[in-house]
């Protein structure tokens, strides 16, 4: 991909006007307070909208047919009672397939239709959701209802409408980012209903039995189901595979191996002894799990490839075995976000950002395959030389990336209009850094890191607007032994935003975000050594569709290099994705 293709149309998504994202860059110190009408001006930079599509982009998929046509109490032996699939929106008995687009379209794949439609669900635009899980009918009216969990840990259920939507909230309980990971694998108690499972970035995973209470409390009191859950990068709620009645878990490994957990029925042990089912599931940048697709009774899996390519996996009835794939369709990349996927969510940014030498903005944004889309202009014809500009990780509930000027020693936030500028900070001139690599607190609010020109490293706690921050906190001395600090969202696997920093040496290292704004990071280790063969480094989120953070770099004959995270904080091979980029003298 070269940096001098021309602009495509891009699929709607909800955005602010003007940027649409927003940007962060070296100088200043923010202030929590308001400018005065005494301070400098904004800066009058124009910032352009991306483009919009007429039509979006959709998958073709071919998935199997309902040609089992049997009754599902004929499924499964003697009088287990067959389970309820969790996303059958169009009362046709069979789960729907939810995603969002990169464009952040949310969409339905109804079971029982051959186009895709829209699907709404009030109260929030479609980019605030950090994820949608699909709960079932909880309510009782033959419609399956869904939860929705904020950025800053907001779950909320909805009641389900049609196959257009779902009705607005009628319960929220806040509190749920303190997990990395919070889905529905159906009936795990025997009652019918299905439940909730939460783990936290320390592999904890804990039960919510549902209640079927909805508007006051539609889930009991939490129950540990166990630790070192943390050894899946996947855990995909699969229904019931083995045809007892009860949901079942498939859990896959950083290398690959997928493993089936049996439910038990029990709030207090809700899983069997797991059993390996097999092995190089690493292929799959995503593993949904999308109940009974054939008919049989049986929740079967999908499998999406970083090409978008999707593997359907149909479930034999003896225990969690799988039949071998069969392929089940293609362009699945478009989707940013799949009810129902193994994977951790990400937000916040999967963008990047080039300022060429002439002063021209340019962005870029992922196709969750691996490569960038071509290029789009943000500005005027040298509109923004001698700017510093940095993507960063989204500072507000938007979940999109923000675009932020320092001018002047202060700090401008250009992701609303052209009339509405704010002033977020201030003294910025005494930072050589500047990081948003997202949430470093725990509050799940974007945040920022700085350094001074002393070496002192700051954590500034965004207040969830893109319009404020906490008071700065110091994270330590000695941070000036490293010429490059970067970082824009998980590279880990946990689900806790990590930065990289590489010495004069070419020496790469990681550290691992702990939640804690009195300590950020755990003590580094080394990624590798070599990494000064790059002029640049940067984070555009996540490019292959995984959920993970990964990296960037420009070498100095302008390629461009991507390393993907593998999970255990470490990158895959380098794979060159274009030439050309030394066009650009700030790449973030």
């Amino acid at each position: 991909m070269e940096p001098t293709r021309p602009v495509p149309a891009r699929p709607k998504r909800a955005r602010r006007i003007a940027a649409c994202t927003a940007l962060v860059l070296s100088a200043g110190m923010l202030l929590a307070a308001p400018a005065s009408a005494d301070d400098t001006p904004a800066p009058h930079r124009t910032v352009t909208e991306r483009p919009t599509s007429s039509t979006g982009l959709r998958p073709t998929l071919t998935l199997p047919k309902h040609t089992a046509q049997k009754a599902r109490a004929a499924a499964v032996e003697g009088s287990v009672v067959p389970a309820k699939p969790r996303a059958d929106f169009d009362g046709d008995g069979y789960s729907d397939l939810i995603y969002r687009t990169y464009g952040s379209e949310l969409v339905i794949s109804p079971s029982n239709a051959t186009a895709d439609a829209p699907f709404d669900i009030p109260d929030k635009v479609p980019t605030a959701y950090k994820d949608i899980i699909a709960i079932g009918d909880q309510t009782g009216d033959g419609v399956a209802d869904v939860l929705t969990l904020s950025p800053y840990g907001s779950l909320s259920f909805h009641a389900g409408g049609s196959v257009a939507g779902t009705g607005h909230a009628s319960w929220t309980g806040k509190g749920w980012q303190i997990y990395n990971k919070v889905f529905s694998p159906g009936d795990l108690t025997g009652d019918g209903r299905s439940d909730l499972l939460a783990r936290t970035p320390s592999g904890e995973l804990y039960l919510y039995p549902a209640t079927g209470n909805t508007t006051t409390a539609p889930f009991a009191a939490r129950v540990l189901v166990g630790k070192g859950w943390g050894t899946y990068d996947q855990l995909v709620g699969a229904n019931d595979v083995n045809g007892d009645g009860i949901a079942d878990l498939y859990g896959r490994t950083v290398s690959g191996d997928l493993f089936f957990y049996a439910g038990t029925g029990s709030k207090a042990a809700p899983f069997a002894q797991r059993v390996l089912t097999g092995r190089g599931w690493k292929v799959y940048n995503q593993i949904i799990g999308v109940d009974d697709l054939d008919g049989d009774g049986r929740g079967d899996l999908l499998g999406r490839t970083a090409s978008g390519t999707v593997y359907v996996y149909l479930a034999t009835g003896n225990g969690g075995e799988l039949a071998p794939r069969v392929e089940g369709g293609s362009g699945l990349n478009v989707a940013s976000l799949l009810a129902g996927a193994g994977g951790n969510p990400d937000f916040g940014k999967n963008d990047l950002l080039g300022l060429d030498t002439k002063g021209t903005l340019w962005a870029y944004w992922s196709l969750n395959n691996g490569t960038l889309s071509p290029r789009y202009k943000m500005s005027d014809d040298g509109g923004w030389k001698g700017a510093k500009p940095l993507y960063v990780s989204s500072l507000d509930e938007n979940a999109m990336v923000d675009l932020l000027e320092v001018f002047d020693g202060g700090v401008y936030n250009h992701s609303y209009s052209p009339n509405d500028v704010p002033k977020i900070g201030s003294s910025w001139g005494s930072y050589n850094i500047t990081v948003g690599p997202g949430d470093l607190t725990g509050d799940g609010k974007g945040d920022l890191l700085t350094r001074d020109s002393a070496g002192y490293l700051y954590v500034h706690p965004g207040n969830g607007t893109g319009r404020g921050f906490g008071a700065r906190v110091k994270v330590g001395g000695g941070w000036n032994t490293y010429n490059v600090i970067v970082g824009s969202g998980d590279f880990t696997g946990d689900g806790r935003a990590d930065i990289v920093a590489r010495n004069a040496a070419g020496t790469l290292y990681m550290y691992r975000g702990t939640g804690d704004v009195n300590r950020p990071f755990l003590p580094p280790f080394p990624v590798g050594n070599g990494w000064n063969t790059y002029t640049k480094l940067a984070t555009p989120g996540d490019i292959n569709g995984d959920g993970k953070a990964d990296l960037l770099g420009v070498d100095r004959n302008g390629s461009l290099y991507l390393y993907t995270s593998n999970g255990s904080g470490q990158f895959t091979a380098p794979v060159r994705i274009g030439g050309g980029w030394s066009t650009y003298s700030i790449l973030n």
